[in-house]
């Protein structure tokens, strides 16, 4: 499931025409990140990671639609943020990613 759920939020960015080429290539290399890192947390705590994949999902679709709700983009922002925060020692990488991941779209000025 949240090989699929990866893949369904790469496919979004990838088919996105708010964000440009090179901010594509950017998240996309993030999302194998993340992915990465999300099925190492699955080994431990799967229910988190569906948890943060299911906020990555959110996020990528409020950052990516046509006419973006900026108070629904920094709700989902938010939740994906705080659904790592607990992981800060055990999983840096992780909390690392989608820090990242959260800067960016926000960046994006989308």
């Amino acid at each position: 499931m949240i090989r699929t759920t990866i893949e369904k939020i790469e496919s979004r960015i990838q088919n996105s025409g708010g964000i440009n080429t090179e901010q594509k290539q950017d998240l996309l290399g993030l999302m194998g990140s993340l992915k990465s890192e999300i099925l190492e947390l699955s080994k431990t705590n799967a229910e988190q990671a569906h948890s943060v994949a299911g906020f990555t999902d959110v996020t990528t679709h409020e950052a990516t639609r046509e006419q973006v709700n900026h108070t629904l983009l920094k709700t989902s922002l938010d939740g994906l943020s705080y659904s790592v925060k607990e992981f800060e020692i055990s999983h840096p990488q992780l909390v690392e990613v989608v820090n990242t991941i959260c800067v960016r779209l926000s960046n994006m000025g989308i």
